[in-house]
């Protein structure tokens, strides 16, 4: 599904140079969930650009799905991220004038589907992550839980071959963050490719394979045993009951 070979990159600024990434390998098979960490300054943020086509390498190989990503032009960027790949964001992104179900129609208007079969499609993905009867509401009127889950419903609704959530968690509380990746890990369930940028070990233990960046390199890259969200914060449940006793 995903290949990258000896990738390098470097951002110059004025005389100077900055080796971001020093040679990836790395690649991920479809249906696979990965975790890709590593503090600020290791190249997991340049990395993911790299893989979402937002930013191109300056040597190696990326091939998604069987096409080379290389020296591509905007437009045509653009026609192979909205065919490929579904984005969740930790600040969500949505449109805030635009309702729920017009956010998460917004790929397929991209894409050229008729506005029936697009707002059909909508409000399919979003009784899929539980928020139908929201779906007129406005981004100020729902929670951070519920913003993320018209995220990943609005990630779902072009069916990409691959999902790349940049730290999905980062602005919920844990209790969200683990019915956020509870859905993330049912999504995966029904066999979608998930990347998942995080900083957080817990998070990261929530997926199958945890890879570990450092100073532009690869240092680790291990399969996990699969902590699964929801017995995650069935245990923290517990534990707060505990203590109010």
């Amino acid at each position: 599904m995903i290949e990258i070979k000896d990738l390098h990159k470097s951002y110059h600024m004025g005389s100077n140079s900055l080796h971001v990434l020093k040679g990836i390998n790395f690649s991920v098979s479809e249906g696979e969930m990965v975790s890709i960490m590593g503090s600020s300054g290791s190249g997991k943020s340049t990395l993911l650009n790299i893989l979402g086509m937002l930013d191109e390498a300056d040597e190696g190989s990326y091939n998604l799905d069987g096409k080379t990503i290389k020296n591509l032009n905007e437009k045509v960027a653009a026609k192979y991220r909205n065919q490929f790949l579904g984005f969740i964001f930790q600040s969500f992104n949505l449109i805030n004038y635009k309702t729920a179900v017009d956010n998460v129609a917004m790929p397929l208007y991209y894409q050229g589907v008729k506005r029936n079969i697009r707002m059909e499609k909508a409000m399919h993905y979003l009784e899929k992550v539980g928020l139908a009867e929201w779906a007129e509401h406005h981004p100020n009127e729902l929670s951070g839980g519920q913003k993320q889950r018209v995220a990943i419903a609005r990630a779902l609704a072009s069916d990409p071959k691959v999902l790349l959530a940049d730290e999905p968690t980062g602005a919920l509380d844990t209790k969200t963050s683990y019915e956020v990746m509870e859905l993330i890990q049912g999504i995966n369930d029904e066999g979608k490719t998930i990347l998942v940028v995080t900083h957080e070990d817990d998070i990261a233990h929530m997926t199958k394979r945890i890879v570990n960046l450092k100073d532009g390199l690869i240092i680790d890259d291990s399969v996990v045993s699969q902590v699964r969200a929801k017995e995650a914060k069935e245990r923290q449940e517990q534990a707060k009951r505990a203590n109010h006793v």
